[in-house]
């Protein structure tokens, strides 16, 4: 009967079928995707983490100058400290010498000094007002201002070293709280070539003028990092293609027989009395030995930094 003519069945999917040639892919699927971007653009990159850290730090800076004040600045008292620190070209941003001081040999040179070094003011000060500077310190009449110090960011040391062709050499310290030490392993890190030191940002020594000054000025030209973690500093490393090598008198390779040390290597230098803290030396790759047959325990950090890194430009010499 014509009422129950049947119909051709039709196609209800808008949904196109496997193109021929294609393998079952559509044509963009099929597309390149381009060339590979630079690594600052490139995400996790230790150059992208470079280039973030180092826009947060400018943001930072200028947050700081729009607040002004003087939060963070150290100031060094005495007129022998101020007089050593001088010598030894702290940075430093202001002299102040109290009015009617006795002019002795000490106030003569630490004024001689500033006016020599530019960028350091001279103020005079009355006595109360030095007072209520230093807290009530006995100043001796002297009283030197240092600013804060610019910590870089970590992944600024390794980025640093990768872009001139080198395989960083970086020393990171963990419970280090003796400025002097890390002035010490400042001055080892640019003896023997390194490319900076890492210390902590909580329960660590950070660069004061004790610190400069036992670098003998060579703050002025190695790098000090400040990390938030020091454990993820490490893991970050590692993640760049560096080696982690923790110090310990328990080591289970002795120094001589440290393959890392002719790569990109992090030297890992715990507190002389506790060593490395327990997670930053489950992190490491290898734990390393300073063969000692004098039979000391253990060596200051300074000492046992200056050590590794001497035979790390020795072999990479």
């Amino acid at each position: 009967m014509a009422g129950n003519s049947q119909r051709p069945n039709r196609r209800t999917s808008n949904k196109k079928g496997a193109q021929v040639g294609s393998g079952g892919k559509r044509r963009r699927g099929l597309e390149g995707k381009g060339p590979t971007p630079p690594a600052e653009m490139r995400k996790g990159h230790v150059k992208q983490r470079a280039a973030q850290a180092k826009t947060r730090r400018a943001q930072g800076r200028s947050q700081r100058k729009g607040g002004g004040g003087k939060a963070g600045t150290e100031l060094v008292v005495g007129r022998n400290s101020v007089v050593e620190a001088l010598r030894e070209h702290v940075p430093a941003t202001t002299l102040y010498v109290q009015q009617f001081i006795d002019n002795d040999d000490r106030v003569r040179e630490a004024v001689q000094l500033a006016g020599e070094q530019p960028g350091i003011h001279l103020m005079e000060a009355p006595k109360p007002e030095l007072d209520r500077m230093t807290k009530g310190l006995h100043h001796q009449g002297l009283v030197l201002q240092v600013p804060e110090y610019e910590y870089a960011h970590p992944d600024d040391l390794a980025a640093a070293a990768f872009d001139e062709g080198d395989e960083p050499l970086i020393v990171a310290l963990d419970g280090i709280t003796d400025p002097r030490n890390l002035g010490a392993v400042v001055r080892s890190v640019s003896a023997f070539g390194g490319h900076g030191v890492v210390v902590p940002e909580r329960r660590a020594a950070g660069m004061t003028a004790a610190a400069w000054k036992t670098s003998a000025g060579t703050a002025a030209r190695t790098p000090v990092a400040r990390a938030a973690n020091l454990t993820r500093a490490l893991e970050s490393y590692q993640k760049a293609g560096m080696m982690v090598v923790g110090l310990a008198a328990d080591g289970d390779v002795e120094l001589p027989e440290l393959e890392a040390l002719d790569g990109p290597v992090v030297i890992v230098v715990g507190s002389e009395g506790k060593g490395l803290s327990r997670l930053v030396g489950e992190t490491c790759d290898v734990r390393a030995r300073i063969p000692m047959p004098g039979g000391a325990e253990s060596l200051n950090a300074g000492v046992a930094a200056g050590v590794v890194l001497y035979e790390a430009a020795r072999r990479r010499s």
